[in-house]
């Protein structure tokens, strides 16, 4: 049988960790953050897409440690707003600030807005210490709700109003987020291929002895 594959998120957020561990629950894989490990540098997320910081976090994070690392890079984008907060979802209300000021700010600049049409999105990157990856993606439509509700999740969650659940992401449990998220639908993607993945990842991570005769997978790197 063969070993799990440990897997380093490339993130200290509790509330993704446990999204991602719930997705893979059953799966031949063991999922570490680095919360686990010693410091490593400090990544800056300056990409101009989700995908570029997604896979810089995911590359560097996977050099680093010498692990396959997985970095997700997801914002709300709000139409009224050209697209804001996109890539600079977390750093909205400046560096260190509290998902309560981040989604005050945006009911404060909202305010005023009757089209309220946003979404959230997701791009995932599984990535090697010799550089290449795999990419996924994930989107889930919604409108930005006139007031906070709700008590789970984290970030935009509150204000993210979902109208097929009729609730916020924060009304949610973890199994129904799962289920219709943008990172939940990017991790069902990467989740259906995961035999696929394993496959990919001993191509580019070489075991240390033989592990036996393997058809070779598709390679995106």
């Amino acid at each position: 049988m063969q070993s799990p594959q440990i897997i380093v998120l490339a993130t200290r957020n509790k509330g993704k960790t446990e999204e991602i561990q719930d997705l893979l629950k059953g799966y031949p894989a063991i999922i570490r953050n680095l919360e686990d490990f010693g410091p490593i540098p400090s990544i800056e997320e300056d990409g101009a897409s989700f995908e570029e910081n997604a896979y810089k976090k995911a590359s560097l994070t996977a050099r680093y440690l010498g692990l396959p690392a997985l970095a997700d890079d997801s914002g709300l984008t709000v139409e009224a707003m050209g697209g804001a907060p996109g890539v600079h979802s977390a750093r909205y209300c400046g560096e260190g600030a509290s998902d309560q000021q981040r989604y005050q700010k945006l009911l404060k600049m909202m305010e005023s807005i009757e089209h309220r049409a946003a979404a959230f999105e997701c791009v995932i990157s599984l990535a090697v210490p010799t550089g290449p990856a795999l990419t996924y993606e994930g989107r889930c439509e919604g409108v930005i709700a006139r007031v906070p509700a709700g008590d789970y999740g984290f970030g935009y969650d509150p204000v993210f109003f979902y109208p097929p659940l009729n609730k916020t992401f924060a009304q949610l449990t973890m199994a129904e987020k799962s289920q219709i998220s943008h990172r939940g639908k990017a991790l069902q993607e990467f989740r259906k291929e995961f035999d696929k993945v394993l496959q990919w990842l001993q191509m580019h991570m070489p075991r240390g002895e033989p592990v036996g005769c393997m058809a070779a997978g598709k390679s995106n790197g």
